[in-house]
């Protein structure tokens, strides 16, 4: 090993170090804990849309303080939210408490999926920072083999960005510097992480496509892809003329599996 070089055990423990220090504060940020009621109800709305029926089994790795959890949840599914980091999901299991919601919490990576007969795996906003998702794709198949995987991802940045999204990428770097300074995070990613991470500048809706295809899960056919145009609508909605007209990054899904 190359002096310096980090290793996967140093990566993982610096990426749950992060989260578990980002714990505190992640929900503040409305793109991260949405809470107003049009919001929730268009994200509830395209999770019953992009998974079969309730009650199912549904493993959603990644599950940080547990939007995805906790809607399914209330929707009638059997849910185990797995995470990396013991802060993030101390938070989800509180406000599981507080509505009444059962949920398995698991403290696991993503590579070490916990061991369940899953009808469907579901993320949200994971896969940019996995150092192998080739190889957590593989281990999500493996314990919901005749499952469907549901990736819930966005557009950021400039990479895969049309010229017309990049022109609405700046205008929304123009509006936020006329507004109090709103922090998604506590901090960045040191630049020792993000040279580990394959994908830390984000992925394109091909990038997720071809790794899901090029995955066990793409035995059982072409993945799908699906914008989610209810949810970027209800995030816009209300929010301003500004925000109407400039409208929030793409959000969209990759599907696989049954």
């Amino acid at each position: 090993m190359e002096p310096g070089a980090e290793t996967p055990a140093d990566v993982l423990g610096e990426v749950r170090g992060y989260w578990d220090a980002d714990a505190e504060t992640y929900d503040q940020a409305p793109d991260h804990y949405p809470q107003r009621p049009q919001e929730v109800a268009a994200w509830a709305a395209a999770l019953r849309r992009l998974l079969p029926e309730p009650p199912l089994k549904v493993l959603d790795m990644g599950a940080g303080t547990g939007f995805l959890s906790l809607l399914l949840a209330s929707q009638g599914y059997q849910v185990t939210a797995a995470d990396l980091s013991p802060g993030m999901l101390a938070r989800l299991r509180a406000k599981a408490t507080v509505r009444g919601l059962a949920i398995q919490v698991v403290e696991a990576d993503a590579e070490h999926p916990p061991v369940d007969d899953f009808g469907a795996v579901v993320e949200r906003h994971l896969m940019w920072t996995l150092p192998d998702p080739a190889k957590a794709l593989a281990a999500w198949h493996s314990v919901a083999p005749t499952g469907r995987l549901v990736l819930v991802e966005g557009t950021w940045g400039t990479r895969g960005a049309s010229p017309a999204e990049l022109v609405r990428q700046r205008a929304r770097q123009l509006a936020r510097s006329l507004q109090p300074p709103r922090h998604a995070h506590h901090d960045e990613y040191s630049q020792r992480l993000k040279s580990a991470l394959p994908h830390a500048d984000g992925l394109t809706p091909d990038e997720v496509v071809t790794l899901v295809e090029a995955s066990s899960w793409g035995k059982a056919g072409r993945a799908r892809i699906e914008r989610l145009r209810d949810v970027e609508w209800a995030m816009a909605d209300g929010m301003g003329l500004v925000d109407a007209i400039i409208g929030p990054p793409p959000r969209w899904a990759v599907i696989a599996g049954r």
